[in-house]
Order: C-alpha cells, then structure tokens, then sequence
C-alpha cells in the first residue's frame, strides 16, 4: 500500500494545526516544571495524550501509514541525532580508557549480551527468521538518548554528576552507532545478498573508524571557528544554534563518504566539548539541542501514543510480550550483573544503569529505516514486540526515573560530605 502524506489524514483545518503545534511547545516548555517531583515524565504525558487523539476523528488512518512513512523516519533521525550532539556537550568527564571505563563494560559486555539473548529468543522462542531476529535485536539492544534526559548528565560545567549518570550518558551517545551496522546486516540478510567478509570490513569496522575519524576533524574545525578564531569566533553570537549546524554536517559528511554517521556526530561533540571546556558557549549549545530535541519529541510521543490507540501492539501474543517483559526486567539488568560483577562501581550505580536501559525513538527510527527498505512478513510482529518495549520502557523508566535518581543523587552528595570532612579533620 503507498504510503499517503500526514496533512490529508489530518481532519483540521491549517489554522487548527498550527493551534495544535503551538499548544505542543508550550506544553513542552512549562510541564516539566509542573512534574518535576512526580513519578512522572514528558513522554508519559505526550503518549496519553497520543492515546487520547486515537479516540477522536481528527487524525484518520491505519497506523500503519505512520510507522512505516519515510518523512517521520528522517523527523526520528533528526531527533536522535541532535540528541547525541546534546548528549556529548554534557560530558565534563575528558575521554579516557580507564575514566570511561564503566561505558567500556555498557558497550562492549551489556549491549551484545543483549542483542544476542534477544536474538535467540525471538528467533528460537517465538519463530522470527534469522533475519527480523536480528533486526529487532539491534533495534531494541541501544539504549535512547532522546528520552533518558532524566537519568543522565546536566549541563555543562555542571560539576560531576555521580557514575551512574556519566555511564548511561555517554553509552547512549555511542551504542546508536554500534547498533546500526546490525541494522544493515539484517536488511542484507533479508534480500539474501549477504557478503559477511564487505560487512564486517566495511560496514562494521570501516564504516566505525570513518566516522570517529570525521567527527574528529569536523568537531576539532568547529572548535576551532567556535571558540579560537581570532577576529569573528561563534561563540561571540551566542547563538546555540551553531550546535545544530555542525550536528547536520557531521552527519551529512559521514554518510557521503560511506561512514558511520552516528558515531561521528558524538565524536564531533566530545571534541567540541573538549576545546575551551569552561566556556560558557557550551551550555548555549547544550541548551538549545536540548529546546529542539525536547519539542520534536513530544510530537513523536504523541504519535506513538496514537498508535498505539489504533493498533500497533495489535499482534502481540504472550510470547511477544513475555519477551517484551523480559527486555525491561531481566535481560538488561542480568547482562549488567555479569558486566560489573568484578568492578569496584557502587552497588546502586550497577543496578541503576542495568535498569534504566530506556528504549525510544531510535528503535523507532531503526524500524523505519528497515522496513522502509525491504519487506519483512514479520513486520507487525516485529512493530507489535517493539512497540510493547518502548511503551513499558517509558512508563517504567519515566515513573521511577526522579525518585531513584533523587536516592543516587542523595548518597553521592552524602559520600563527598564524609570525603571532604575527612579531607579537613
């Protein structure tokens, strides 16, 4: 079936519409000042409020038109991608192996036991083909980096912010792009022209070190014309747009020349991040990526909430959702235990990031990106387990995120107390 535009669908009036997208960035801008001691989160809200439209006459279609349209697939990209930019402007730990040791253990131990238990569960459990295995285990083995604002890093210069929020800040920054490779693995896999030799040389490895290596040089020219440039540096307008300019353009750049994409927008924001690091001009940046990134989210909430009204969870069965049950519950938190089980992190800072692997628009967009390109027979089952992931991931996630982080936050600040009064004594 083609798919058809979003304007005919919508039953409104051009005034109507813009009434409504008005109402969405006030509601963006003032509601988390009103929820911000609640169990709850903007994503929460938006998707009731998305459930909520399902009920009305106002947006007429099957959802299917909506997850598998190519202009809410680039919206996604977009928004993922402004939120890794955000994600590494707000790192004021410098790169190391050893200081970066805990998102080392995320990424390399937590992330693939999660895709390969996924993997074999969906393929061997409920009967996916390799191929859409693969796929919903890459799409849904990242954590997001649009909707964990809650339980990562502030904003610059902030001061550190405990392990917890550093490990699942800069994990989310970095595991879209590891996840990605496995994307195009499914999709070759899937048209039966796989060439595992071109993959992993090119696509997995290849592609890695192209884009680390753009988002170095692309991030370091940026710094440079930012904060050093003699006679008109950017930093002199003070417009925190300049973020968004470079986040595109890193993008773009590593696309072109066949590299990871992903990876090069974060690697460009650490090398920003690292130039002139007390510069004021990084919380301008950091602030606007995060105004944008907020707004654009909420409309894709309230998507996925009417969705979810219209049907998307319409094929689950008790396999798909004890699956989905597991992902959130015990799949991530086992995989963090065996991760962290011979590492000195606190206790409470290893169970947090294993629990608070929030999952969100870049599954959406990986799923887009897939079935937007070839044709999947599992595809609303596919749609169904992830769209099920995502939901309890945000209701979960989203309630308990202020409370436990408010514990974190209390015992870190207590521990500094005890070390600075020893320190004195």
């Amino acid at each position: 079936m083609p798919l058809r535009p979003l304007v005919p669908m919508l039953l409104l009036s051009h005034e109507m519409i813009l009434f409504g997208i008005g109402g969405l960035i006030l509601i963006a801008a003032w509601l988390p000042l009103l929820i911000r001691r609640l169990p709850l989160s903007l994503p929460i809200v938006f998707i009731v409020l998305g459930l909520l439209l399902s009920l009305t006459p106002w947006l007429r279609s099957d959802q299917a038109a909506l997850t598998h349209n190519t202009t809410l697939e680039h919206l996604n990209e977009g928004i993922v991608l402004i939120a890794l930019m955000g994600a590494g402007l707000r790192l004021d730990r410098p790169f190391g192996w050893r200081r970066w040791r805990s998102t080392w253990r995320l990424l390399l131990i937590v992330m693939p036991l999660t895709m390969i238990t996924v993997f074999g569960a969906a393929h061997w459990g409920i009967g996916l083909s390799v191929a859409a295995a693969l796929l919903l285990a890459s799409a849904l083995a990242p954590t997001d980096p649009v909707l964990a604002a809650d339980v990562q890093t502030g904003p610059p210069r902030a001061g550190e912010d405990g392990e917890t929020r550093f490990g699942l800040t800069s994990e989310a920054g970095l595991n879209d792009g590891l996840a990605f490779p496995f994307i195009l693995l499914a999709l070759a896999l899937q048209s039966g022209a796989t060439d595992w030799l071109h993959w992993s040389v090119f696509e997995l490895i290849g592609e890695l070190a192209l884009g680390i290596l753009i988002g170095w040089i692309l991030g370091a020219a940026a710094g440079y014309l930012i904060f050093r440039l003699t006679a008109a540096k950017l930093s002199d307008t003070g417009d925190g747009l300049v973020a968004i300019g470079v986040t595109f353009m890193a993008y773009a750049l590593s696309v072109l020349l066949h590299g990871n994409g992903f990876i090069a927008v974060f690697i460009a924001a650490l090398t920003i991040r690292s130039t002139c690091p007390d510069d004021d001009f990084h919380t301008a940046m950091s602030d606007f990526s995060g105004q944008i990134e907020r707004v654009l989210m909420t409309l894709v909430m309230l998507l996925f909430g009417w969705a979810v009204g219209r049907g998307l969870l319409s094929s689950l069965n008790w396999r798909g959702a004890a699956l989905a049950f597991a992902i959130v519950f015990v799949v991530r938190p086992l995989a963090s235990r065996v991760a962290f089980g011979w590492s000195d992190t606190k206790k409470l800072s290893r169970r947090l990031m294993g629990f608070f692997g929030i999952r969100g628009i870049g599954t959406l967009f990986y799923l887009q990106y897939a079935f937007n390109r070839a044709h999947f027979p599992e595809r609303a089952e596919i749609w169904s387990i992830a769209g099920a992931v995502i939901l309890l991931s945000i209701v979960v996630h989203g309630a308990t995120a202020t409370p436990l982080m408010a514990k974190a936050d209390k015992r870190r600040g207590l521990r500094a107390s005890r070390q600075e009064h020893t320190q004195n004594s």
